[in-house]
């Protein structure tokens, strides 16, 4: 049972910045701003929506089939997919671009500057969803905007039920675009920020989205999450943490556990507490792609983190 998920693959460049930028910036000059900061420590990730998903997917045993587009530069991820088994038969190449790339400096406050490079991300409308067989279930995830509309009308008609995640995608959509994934989605997963723009944009509340969508899925952060159905409202609490350490791809981690448990057709208490956990071991290691743990590791922190077997 496959799981075809729509989004980017991408390069993290991390750098930090031993300083506070606030300390070069200066407030009454940022018409003329010129500034470079020293970054003696960097790392570079594999990163990407679809590929973050697609990896913990792949840890809990499950069988993801990445959809996305990447560019000439893509070799050395290309590598990393071969050796934790998940599939790229549905990655297309654009030789004439780079692969999708952030380049994130952090400095001592936590505070981020972020540039990020599409590169062949705007030709993944160029992939189609009715290429993919076997498919179980599949994931709109942030990509191209007219690849994530095309992709969830493609979902649609072929009748496979699938997971609306805008994520960072959501600025590119104004009220009728996120109506009209609301019609055609099967699942909505938010964090709580992300649900209140999708409230203002489309004027929908918790009762108009879940007569249209089977679960609306909102996580908010330590607090845990809530799934909405028809029928309740379900409170998950948060797993129960090691260090937090690095917080970016926790969402991708979560949305992993969600996908295992609606394939497995496991019930929402189980499913939301197995994203959340997934979501947690992610923050205890740094980068999206680094954390790994076996299924009798997985079992023991399920039942040291809610009291009960998986």
């Amino acid at each position: 049972m496959s799981a075809l998920i729509c989004g980017s693959l991408a390069y993290d460049t991390i750098m930090v910045f031993h300083d506070r930028f606030r300390n070069h910036i200066l407030p009454d000059k940022l018409h003329v701003l010129s500034v470079s900061f020293l970054v003696p420590q960097l790392r570079r990730e594999f990163g990407g929506c679809a590929g973050n998903i697609a990896y913990n997917l792949r840890l809990l045993g499950g069988d993801p089939l990445p959809m996305a587009t990447v560019g000439k530069d893509f070799g050395p991820y290309h590598q990393w997919m071969d050796k934790w088994g998940v599939d790229h038969e549905h990655v297309t190449r654009i030789d004439t671009e780079y692969t999708a790339q952030a380049f994130i400096t952090t400095d001592l406050d936590d505070n981020q500057i972020t540039a990020f490079h599409p590169g062949a991300m705007n030709s993944a409308h160029l992939n189609d969803v009715r290429d993919a067989s076997g498919v179980t279930i599949g994931v709109v995830s942030p990509d191209g905007r007219e690849a994530m509309i095309e992709h969830a009308s493609q979902f649609a008609e072929c009748g496979t039920p699938f997971i609306f995640d805008p994520g960072q995608g959501l600025p590119m959509f104004d009220g009728d675009d996120l109506r009209r994934f609301v019609d055609l989605a099967t699942w909505l997963t938010v964090n709580d920020y992300e649900w209140q723009v999708v409230c203002e944009r489309t004027g929908l509340g918790v009762a108009e989205v879940v007569s249209k969508v089977d679960a609306l899925i909102v996580t908010r952060g330590a607090q845990g999450s809530v799934v909405h159905t028809r029928g309740a409202s379900i409170e998950i609490p948060p797993a129960r943490p090691g260090d937090t350490v690095d917080p970016t791809g926790c969402g991708d981690a979560f949305r992993a556990g969600l996908i295992h448990g609606l394939v497995n057709e496991m019930d929402w208490e189980t499913t939301g507490r197995l994203a959340s956990l997934m979501g947690t071991l992610k923050i205890e290691h740094p980068g999206t792609q680094n954390h790994h743990c076996t299924r009798a590791e997985l079992e023991s922190r399920f039942r040291e983190s809610f009291g009960r077997d998986p």
